[in-house]
């Protein structure tokens, strides 16, 4: 018998734990998609055709499963729809993932994941324009989240204007850095440029965010919406490409680390992170899940230094600490939120969900939960990003 306690009181303990253990392992994949992204970048990838080939691999292994699983429920195609999924993949896919990626080879994968903490506060400004989120002052959690806001988006400013001396975290890395390149800091211009293409990457992201509560009304299929997303990734993308890259030469990719990049990030990132980030999303809530980004932030930059041999400035030092400390700030007001809804509802755990969509006024920051759907099941890791949502770069990716 107390064998069979034991073993019970293991079972639990494992069971508590699998949340934390699968959250943890999404971040070392969206910081590992960051490393591998720069290496291929390293060696001639662009940016353009990544993601491309990206949304590709995505869509292969999407599409079957909202065939299958969402035959029954799939709401009929309409016009309106259409365009507003034809902008979703303009807003991801295109501008976001490719914006990202050209701030994140201006500056550092240490610095491009570290921004990505911003986005939580962009997206509550963009849902208080939208009337999509709102504040009330009398309360104390509605003034933490302001404070939060606040905090957060002077962290980015830090690390916008202010670079500071620069210093490697682990001495000797550097097993993918083309030979000199520790030495080789990008220019404060560069700098400054790759900030605010990073920045123009979130405030599409949030976009995406925003649009997207809007479309999952009308077209509740998390799935198919995400095979729509990613196909019209495809030929956007693809179109941006010829633009940009008249070098029909730069869709060769072969067997190396630029191909590893298209399929880790389609996979990992793209693939993986929406089943885990759904079961986690669904068993412990957003705001578990929002808690955890800090950590792919210090993932990134060990790795980058080990890697990478990346140095760290410290302005972004400081900005990350504010960031960090502005996004929890955020969450504990979030969380506050949260709790009195489900004590005047008479909930213990999670909002009311009717077909698949919150039945409450639409929360587009709640963890960048939207009307109850995981979000990263529409994106960048990385970060966390992933193909049509999460971070992919993300963290988003």
């Amino acid at each position: 018998m107390e064998e069979q306690n034991g073993g019970g009181k293991w079972s639990e303990g494992f069971h508590r734990l699998k949340p934390y253990l699968a959250i943890i392992s999404l971040q070392f994949g969206y910081s590992g998609m960051y490393i591998i992204t720069m290496v291929s970048f390293k060696h001639g990838m662009s940016h353009w055709i990544l993601s491309v080939y990206r949304h590709v691999v995505a869509a292969v292994i999407i599409t079957p499963f909202a065939l299958v699983l969402e035959k029954k429920i799939r709401p009929k195609m309409t016009l309106p729809i259409f365009l507003r999924i034809v902008a979703l993949g303009l807003l991801e896919p295109v501008l976001d993932q490719n914006l990202y990626n050209m701030g994140m080879k201006t500056t550092s994968t240490t610095f491009a994941s570290a921004t990505v903490n911003v986005l939580p506060a962009i997206t509550f400004i963009m849902a208080l324009i939208f009337r999509l989120e709102s504040v009330n002052f009398k309360k104390f959690q509605s003034v933490a989240k302001v404070i939060g806001t606040a905090i957060t988006v002077s962290g980015a400013m830090v690390m916008t204007l202010y670079k500071g001396p620069a210093f490697q975290l682990i001495k000797g890395g550097g097993a993918f850095a083309h030979h000199g390149s520790a030495d080789t800091e990008p220019t404060d211009q560069h700098w400054a440029l790759g900030t605010l293409e990073l920045i123009a990457s979130l405030v599409s992201w949030a976009g995406f965010f925003i649009l997207q509560s809007f479309t999952l009304k009308k077209y509740p299929a998390e799935l198919s919406l995400t095979a729509w997303i990613c196909v019209m990734g495809i030929i956007e993308g693809s179109i941006a490409s010829f633009i940009f890259e008249r070098d029909l030469s730069v869709w060769v990719i072969g067997w190396d680390s630029r191909l590893l990049a298209c399929v880790y990030s389609g996979v990992v990132c793209s693939g993986m992170a929406y089943y885990v980030q759904g079961v986690v999303s669904r068993e412990r809530g957003p705001v578990f899940l929002t808690s955890f980004s800090p950590l792919c932030m210090i993932i990134t930059a060990a790795l980058g230094s080990l890697v990478l041999a990346e140095k760290v400035h410290m302005g972004s030092v400081f900005g990350a600490i504010l960031i960090v400390c502005g996004l929890y700030t955020f969450v504990w007001a979030k969380s506050k939120d949260h709790n009195t809804s489900e004590i005047g509802k008479g909930k213990d755990q999670g909002l009311p969900i009717k077909d698949g969509i919150r039945s409450s006024e639409p929360d587009v920051f709640d963890g960048i939960e939207i009307n109850g759907h995981d979000p990263t099941m529409f994106k960048k890791g990385a970060g966390n990003k992933s193909s049509t949502g999460v971070p992919s770069h993300a963290p988003a990716l």
